[in-house]
């Protein structure tokens, strides 16, 4: 059993966003939905949490709005965008199943370095192929180092690329 779960803060499209992530993975699902109530603070019958999961992985997507009890509005502190410190590491075990999630996940986000993309909630992806941390950390630091510099120069990654780039004599 999973003991931390993500607890993703949307300001009124969680369901939206938990849709079109189950849609992208193969593993995926909706597990329940809580919706606001009379003794709520969010408008009756509105979705309030929706707990998923992804590939195994547990989260849950809240939709807390933009402004505090007091009608404040707290959007910038509590958006998914406002900083790249969290991401979720997608490992994927061919290119072409790394090209068809960067391609899913791009769509109507924005893509970063080194296989790392913000989708069109904020939410920030890094989708890397199986096999990464063998040429990033293999025991050739030589080629390590050529490897790091050939992701470096990335945007969605290519593991036959880094694969040749630490190969190379």
């Amino acid at each position: 059993m999973q003991n931390i779960t993500p607890f993703l803060w949307f300001d009124d499209n969680a369901e939206e966003a938990v849709n079109f992530y189950v849609s992208i993975f193969k593993n995926a699902r909706v597990d329940s939905i809580t919706r606001f109530g009379e003794a709520t603070p969010g408008p009756k019958g509105r979705v309030m949490t929706i707990a998923f999961s992804l590939d195994g992985a547990n989260f849950v997507a809240f939709n807390g709005g933009h402004t505090n009890p007091e009608g404040e509005d707290i959007g910038a502190s509590f958006s998914l965008s406002a900083s790249r410190a969290i991401s979720f590491v997608v490992t994927a075990k061919t290119q072409s199943e790394l090209d068809e999630l960067w391609e899913k996940l791009l769509e109507g986000g924005q893509p970063l370095q080194c296989g790392w993309l913000a989708d069109k909630f904020g939410v920030t992806w890094q989708v890397v192929p199986e096999g990464l941390s063998e040429v990033l950390a293999g025991e050739d630091a030589e080629g390590s180092a050529r490897a790091m510099q050939a992701m470096l120069a990335m945007v969605k990654l290519d593991i036959e690329v880094l694969k040749r780039a630490y190969q190379q004599a």
